[in-house]
This record gives C-alpha cells, structure tokens and sequence, in this order.
C-alpha cells in the first residue's frame, strides 16, 4: 500500500507541474478603458499574457453573440482593440481566442458599454 502512494505521487507531481505550466501562460485581463465607447474607439485592455504568442483574436460578446474586433496593437501586459462597425451597442464582455495546439475562447471578467 505504502509503494503504491509513493508511486501515485511520482506520477502526479510532474502531472501537476505540467498542468500548472499550460496555465502560466493563460491570457487574463483585469481592465478596460475607456468603460464606454462607440464604433471606431480604440479599446486599451491591461492584464497579462496578451501578447502574440497567446491571443490569435479578441471579440466582444454579449454571451450569445460574439463580435471580433480588430486587435491594433498588442504587448504582454495590454491589449488594444478597435471597435470595428460589426459590433452591436450594449455591455458586452472582452473575449479572446487563444493560440495553440487546442485554441480556446475566454471571456473575460471585464466589460465595456458600447453607445451608437
């Protein structure tokens, strides 16, 4: 029984540190400014793992319709987005596509009213 714990956690361990690494590099943005804005703005999103090599795309979604955005320029630790003339008015939330082997969407924890 002893052996089959010491041998669980020789394969866990490096499982874990595996998984725990596939998340380092999760994008997460933790601000939007400006908090309004109208087709043409150009949106500045701050957080982390932004850059190229982990977001392909960024939308705004409203959770049943997603909009992309055009992404103008893009850093580690912010993101810029235009507001392109396909986006609906509403608050919608900032969602990205990541890059990858199994590229995934994620919506963001951050909002952004846009006017007509």
């Amino acid at each position: 029984m002893r052996t089959s714990l010491i041998a669980r956690l020789l394969v866990g361990i490096p499982l874990a540190a595996v998984v725990l690494l596939a998340q380092a590099n999760v994008p997460q943005i933790k601000s939007v400014e400006p908090a309004t804005a109208k087709v043409g703005d150009v949106l500045t999103a701050t957080g982390e793992n932004l850059d190229r090599a982990n977001v392909a795309e960024a939308y705004l979604t409203d959770g049943t319709n997603d909009f992309k955005v055009a992404i103008t320029e893009q850093e580690a630790g912010s993101l810029k987005v235009k507001v392109t003339a396909n986006v609906k008015p509403g608050r919608l939330a900032l969602m990205v596509l990541t890059r990858g082997r199994e590229p995934k969407l994620i919506e963001q924890p951050v909002k952004v009213t846009i006017e007509e």
